[in-house]
């Protein structure tokens, strides 16, 4: 009978299939179309569960069956059942989650420890401090919105950036239309991406969807970077709206022309 690597048969079973069943795949793989017979020798599962078994990786999308008498089975491709599992398992959850929300939610809101989210406005240098701290911590993906006021900001944050870029971190930069050439040279050089916008007076960075800093920008015009004012969360929700509307800025801006 086939039998599938440690590696492969940890992963199936990881993926929610049972001993019999990842057996039961394995010897469909070999054997061209059996009846439950000959599968249960084949893979060595007992007659009286054979049934079950085949039943099961049906519903769960890793095998079909013909009309013919007797049944016989047929192996689907492994993209097709782990397609199958992952919807199936995104649907339970959804249904879970719904279930644990209705019920727990409103008794964790009125509870003395419903959590307290941080949140700290910031002015003048402890702006860079922040963001700086904000790109250290960060391990997969970071999105920086860079305001007109805050170009100056680009060359103290290069080596910050050039680090995060070592460690495979997925970087992401939108610059404003007027930002110095050296400067998007320097940021396309560290960057996965790097695309400018017209008018672009906020900005920002989130780390991870988790962290974010939004920069306010002054409302007068030839404002220093000390004028600028700047919110930092550490709060799921406001990451995930910051990121919305980051990538909703993103999708209307340029490419580079270097």
């Amino acid at each position: 009978m086939l039998s599938f690597s440690d590696k492969t048969y940890k992963a199936l079973s990881q993926v929610g299939l049972t001993d019999s069943e990842i057996r039961a795949y394995a010897a469909l793989l070999k054997i061209k179309e059996p009846t439950a017979s000959e599968l249960s020798k084949s893979a060595n599962i007992p007659y009286s569960k054979v049934y079950d078994v085949l039943s099961s990786l049906e519903e769960k999308g890793w095998v079909s069956s013909n009309n013919t008498r007797p049944t016989r089975y047929i192996a689907k491709s492994p993209s097709t059942g782990l397609d199958t599992t992952r919807q199936r398992n995104d649907d339970r959850f959804t249904k879970q989650q719904a279930i644990i929300l209705n019920e727990i939610g409103p008794l964790y809101e009125s509870s003395d420890s419903s959590e307290k989210p941080d949140i700290l406005v910031l002015s003048g240098s402890a702006i860079e401090a922040k963001m700086l701290e904000v790109a250290h911590s960060c391990r997969r993906e970071v999105m920086i919105a860079i305001p007109e006021t805050g170009q100056m900001l680009v060359p103290r944050a290069m080596p910050r950036l050039q680090a995060l870029h070592d460690r495979g971190v997925n970087i992401r930069v939108l610059a404003p239309q007027s930002m110095n050439t050296e400067f998007l040279k320097s940021l396309s050089r560290v960057s996965t991406t790097v695309r400018i916008k017209k008018d672009l007076f906020g900005g920002g960075i989130i780390s991870d969807n988790q962290y974010v800093m939004i920069l306010l920008a002054p409302e007068h015009v030839g404002a220093e970077v000390s004028d600028t004012v700047a919110i930092w969360a550490d709060h799921a929700g406001l990451a995930k709206f910051a990121t919305m509307y980051f990538e909703y800025l993103f999708e209307g801006s340029e490419a580079i022309q270097l």
